[in-house]
């Protein structure tokens, strides 16, 4: 059946399974019309066995046999589908009603065909109880019986034919039907394109055994299209990011071209050119460990980390900034964590940077540790202006600035927090970020290992 389309074969099997069952039926009461008629036939060869009997009792050569012929004759008249013989002891015919039939005389109840007519033939002494009685034989013709069997064998096959056809069409007909669910997803998924990823299958309109791949397809195309649409506004914020650096470097080097100068401008136009060479560079670095991170590439190489210790060798990385800023920094609390050295300083690093740059002078920053049952919790909270609501969901996505027209320094790009739940995320764990009561908190929560 290979190669055959999924109609095709429920077709064929659909007939193959009606022609099994309509032949195993029509064989059974074949069988069972053939028992019929056998019994019907012993029971009335048996009762005319005894009346035969009757007649000829005491009968025991041909001239006793004389006075009784008419009487014989005379009864077999009114059966003509019967045929007599009466045999001696040594078998000669003592009586044959049909000088041709030729039977053999077995004991019992059997079948015997001759000049193509099909007889049943019951054999029996005429007095059972005496071993050297002569013999009577009944044979029946049951041609028509025959005939009947026949053309209801023909009908038997003729029905299973016709059943097994009548089932293949209505079988695949049916099937077509059930498959039209199935045929509308490979034209949806057929015609799928940027424009078309909004489409939908109504999950309400197809079989219940179809639900659970409607809904599984429509949760692949949400998902190309979510996908999709990050990609599109990446691919946008890439361009957006990257055209101002390169305008600056066009511009800055044609300026200097134009002419001639002494080595300090062409020195100080390089240094300048480098910082912005060395934010593109860290910039790609950046989208390449984004990138990675979105196709679970990032390795980890992990051990067994005191938080508090980790905790306070950053603090002491950015006390001089926060002593610039005059933002008082302070820890509590104590966990361990298997996690990646590097790239959870790395995370830890852009909170507390991002915290510096947003919290007012005379605030401050407070680190908490704590841990559970359930896992374990790291705050990062600053003191300052809160974070509309609205905006707390995008603070994690690439390029987001909350506050666009803020630009402390060039290097920042928006990439910070989007590395952070990255790297969050493959230690297994989550954050969020909560903004009231004049705090800024954000949380990373990971799982007790």
């Amino acid at each position: 059946m290979h190669g055959l389309s999924l109609t095709a074969r429920l077709g064929l099997l659909f007939a193959a399974c009606t022609a099994a069952v309509s032949l195993i039926a029509g064989v059974l009461f074949s069988r069972a019309s053939e028992a019929h008629f056998i019994e019907l036939d012993q029971q009335l060869l048996e009762t005319r066995l005894d009346a035969f009997r009757a007649l000829v009792s005491g009968v025991d050569s041909p001239a006793t046999l004389a006075p009784r012929l008419e009487a014989l004759q005379a009864e077999l008249r009114l059966h003509p589908d019967l045929t007599l013989r009466l045999e001696g002891r040594n078998g000669s015919y003592w009586f044959n009603s049909a000088d041709g039939l030729r039977a053999p005389a077995r004991e019992g109840l059997h079948d015997w065909q001759q000049d193509g007519i099909d007889y049943r033939v019951l054999s029996a002494p005429l007095r059972p109880e005496d071993p050297d009685s002569p013999r009577l034989a009944l044979a029946l013709d049951i041609t028509h019986h025959q005939h009947f069997l026949e053309r209801m064998q023909r009908l038997i096959w003729l029905t299973v034919g016709l059943s097994a056809l009548a089932t293949a069409l209505l079988g695949a007909w049916a099937a077509r039907s059930g498959l039209r669910p199935l045929h509308r997803m490979a034209e949806v998924a057929a015609g799928v394109s940027a424009s078309s990823l909004t489409t939908r299958l109504a999950d309400d309109q197809v079989p219940q055994e179809l639900v659970e791949l409607v809904r599984a397809f429509n949760a692949m195309l949400g998902r190309l299209d979510d996908a999709f649409q990050r990609l599109s506004a990446f691919s946008a914020d890439i361009a957006h990011e990257l055209r101002t650096p390169l305008s600056n470097l066009l511009t800055q080097t044609q300026v200097i071209l134009s002419q001639d100068r002494g080595k300090d401008e062409y020195r100080e136009a390089l240094h300048s050119n480098l910082e912005e060479l060395q934010r593109l560079a860290q910039m790609v670095g950046d989208m390449l460990f984004l990138a990675k991170a979105e196709h679970g590439l990032l390795a980890t190489r992990r051990e067994p980390l005191a938080l508090g210790a980790e905790l306070d060798t950053l603090l002491d990385y950015f006390s001089p900034l926060a002593e610039d800023r005059q933002v008082t920094m302070s820890r509590s609390g104590d966990a361990r964590l298997r996690a990646d050295r590097n790239m959870l300083r790395r995370a830890l690093s852009n909170l507390l940077d991002n915290a510096l740059r947003f919290t007012p002078e005379g605030g401050r920053i407070e680190l908490n540790l704590a841990s559970d049952a359930h896992g374990l919790s790291l705050t990062v909270a600053n003191s300052g202006p809160e974070v509309p609501a609205e905006l707390l969901p995008r603070l994690f996505d690439r390029f987001y600035r909350a506050d666009p027209a803020r630009r402390e320094g060039r290097e920042h790009a928006g990439l910070g927090l989007a590395i952070t739940r990255s790297i969050v995320r493959a230690h297994g764990g989550e954050i969020r970020c909560e903004s009231a009561n004049g705090w800024t908190r954000f949380i990373l929560e990971f799982p007790t290992p």
